[in-house]
């Protein structure tokens, strides 16, 4: 930890009373995240009650449902057993999987009834095969809702021949979505009042009141990055003459951008309310927890750049930073390496089961690589090139040529690996799931080379077990979505938000040209994105796919990132319209809320025993108080000026 003194009270009175105002306004946040935790809590809370199904309604039960489940009774009055089986649509190319069978019924009037347990997840595809026949008898699709009651009658139609099957709703569903409905109304309404609040004190009596009952202590803006360094663009007496007397400053857009994609990352780290969406999708595709990870390595490339480029200007060797950069990298990946092993809470730690890749550990890589690339090709001074030069629309590339030289060869080296490699008992460029995936042909080839390098390398025993893709296509094998082949693909992907730190700083304060560079390279991005996946989720050439970092889930999420961070830019840190709270607090502590919302997520009050375990409404109302505990310490630690920075 480290404090900074705050800055000299003898000031002059205006700087005094803007001071003072500041503190009034920080005030007056703390005590609207307050507020907004006590709402959120009685709305979720009111919104569980709604959620429960009326114990009058008649209906049919197979067993004691669970989340994301729904009760299917299937009433057969045919005179042949039926097998029963379900093909989930988010599937891609796997065959239907047995769910049970149904005895033969003894006609019109007299069924036989089995019930069984179906997901609703995602919409599925019914199958009744004809045991004795062996044929297909009718094929169903249909989207349960969550612990809903069905019927499924099969009977035969006036042809013998023919069969039909209908789904008819004994009770309804649960709306499992009505929990989100109210806590986005509740934030909305939350975000107007402060809105509205801060118009209001910005009124001159109002203004006047609160600087009578303030304080005198006036609130230092202090720089903090996700690795300790400065997200500054920062001048030099020997820089004065190309760089504006304005660069002196904290962008806020950036710690913003941050804040925001680490507060989505604890929350879906917490359960994400136990929803589907806010979790890692199986395979090919994105979910909303699938763009947190990408874009706080995107803005860690950012930081880098301006960080790097600041200290070169004031003079430090090079080989002192690069110094530097291996020591910070060394204490995340010791970092990383704890906190996903926390066996020492239920006993002895086994060598033999410690995984090695991580998040941390993955960040650490990338900042090896990425920053000690910038500090080799970067320059001293910045070079004030004319605009008439030929090539100055370009120069932030060109002036850095080496360093692009070296991130296109890594990602030649994934292209070969990825689809040249031969990998036992696996077709080569195998890009699937394995399990049930590719019509079952390949259940063991989970990930392809990525896989079988991570297994070679690292072994089995020492990388992640329960991958995402066991859930949609039942793999066995383990996989790890942070594992070495992927991690030159971070590298690219913390080289493009390097590459934004260099428009900052070459075009500083040119509004204009940097919004409209963001833009060109998310265009260009797009558009290599929908080329390579060929805008479809498993057709294409790459598709997007988090597991395995392709190459097209970079230059998707950085695409992505790139926009983003042009609208925080335009309404942070130009407009300022938006003073990026509350995201910006825990921006600025990145490090620590990470780490410690791994720590402490099994302790009271980030977690405690529900009621009813199998209730949306009780997970997000955990989860997001969880999140909004963490977004509060942040809070309160930019408050008292304390940064954890490695």
């Amino acid at each position: 930890m480290q404090k900074r003194n705050t800055l000299d009270l003898k000031k002059e009175d205006r700087k005094e009373e803007a001071g003072k105002s500041d503190v009034m306004a920080s005030e007056g946040e703390c005590r609207w995240t307050v507020s907004a935790v006590i709402v959120l809590l009685l709305a979720v809370s009111a919104a569980h009650v709604t959620n429960k199904p009326a114990s009058s309604r008649p209906h049919r039960k197979t067993s004691v449902l669970k989340m994301d489940e729904a009760a299917l009774s299937v009433s057969n009055e045919i005179k042949d057993e039926i097998i029963l089986y379900v093909l989930s649509d988010h599937c891609y190319q796997c065959l239907p999987q047995q769910l049970g069978s149904v005895p033969a019924g003894q006609g019109p009037g007299t069924p036989t009834t089995v019930g069984f347990v179906v997901g609703t997840q995602h919409a599925l595809t019914l199958h009744l095969n004809s045991k004795s026949a062996n044929q297909e008898l009718c094929k169903v699709d249909f989207h349960f809702g969550e612990q809903g009651n069905y019927s499924l009658w099969v009977k035969n139609l006036i042809e013998p021949s023919r069969v039909s099957c209908n789904i008819v709703t004994d009770s309804e569903p649960v709306n499992s979505y009505l929990p989100i409905l109210f806590a986005f109304l509740v934030f909305a309404g939350l975000a107007a009042l402060y809105t509205i609040w801060s118009t209001v004190r910005r009124l001159d009596f109002v203004r006047n009141l609160l600087l009578r009952l303030g304080s005198t202590v006036e609130t230092e803006r202090l720089i903090n990055s996700e690795l300790g360094i400065p997200n500054r663009l920062g001048v030099t007496a020997s820089t004065e003459s190309i760089i504006p007397a304005t660069a002196e400053r904290r962008l806020r857009s950036l710690d913003t951008f941050r804040g925001l994609a680490l507060v989505i990352m604890v929350f879906v780290n917490y359960g994400g309310g136990r929803y589907w969406f806010f979790r890692h999708e199986s395979w090919n595709g994105l979910t909303v927890a699938d763009l947190v990870f990408p874009w706080f390595v995107f803005i860690m490339g950012t930081s880098v750049g301006l960080s790097l480029s600041g200290s070169l200007r004031r003079g430090v060797k090079r080989t002192h930073l690069l110094g530097k950069i291996f020591w910070r990298g060394l204490q995340l990946f010791l970092i990383g390496v704890i906190i996903i092993n926390p066996n020492y809470c239920q006993g002895p730690l086994s060598w033999d089961s410690l995984r090695i890749p991580g998040v941390l550990q993955r960040l650490s890589f990338t900042y090896l690589v990425v920053a000690g690339l910038d500090v080799v090709v970067a320059q001293d001074q910045l070079t004030n090139l004319s605009s008439e030069t030929r090539w100055y629309s370009l120069h932030d590339v060109f002036l850095y040529w080496p360093a692009w030289l070296c991130v296109i060869a890594l990602e030649i080296v994934w292209l070969c690996l990825t689809f040249l490699l031969p990998v036992p008992g696996c077709p080569t460029g195998y890009l699937g799931p394995g399990g049930i995936g590719d019509f079952n042909q390949y259940p063991s080839c989970t990930g392809g080379a990525a896989g079988y390098i991570d297994r070679w390398l690292l072994g089995e025993n020492h990388i992640y077990q329960t991958p995402s893709s066991r859930v949609v296509y039942q793999t066995s094998v383990p996989f790890d979505p942070e594992g070495v082949l992927g991690s030159i693909n971070s590298i690219l992907m913390a080289f493009l938000g390097l590459q934004a730190g260099k428009i900052l700083l070459h075009y500083r304060d040119q509004h204009r040209q940097i919004i409209t560079r963001f833009l060109i390279w998310g265009f260009m991005l797009g558009i290599l994105s929908a080329i390579l996946t060929k805008c479809s989720s498993n057709k294409g050439f790459i598709p997007v796919n988090k597991n395995l970092w392709s190459f097209s889930y970079v230059t998707t999420l950085s695409c992505f990132a790139f926009v983003v961070l042009k609208i925080f830019y335009y309404m942070i840190d130009v407009k300022k319209w938006w003073s990026g709270a509350p995201f910006f607090y825990p921006g600025m502590n990145s490090i620590l809320v990470y780490v410690g919302h791994e720590v402490f997520e099994e302790y009271f009050p980030f977690r405690w025993k529900m009621s009813n375990n199998q209730s949306h409404a009780e997970h997000l109302t955990q989860n997001l108080l969880a999140t909004s505990i963490w977004v509060f310490i942040a809070y309160l630690l930019y408050r008292k000026k304390i940064f954890w920075k490695i």
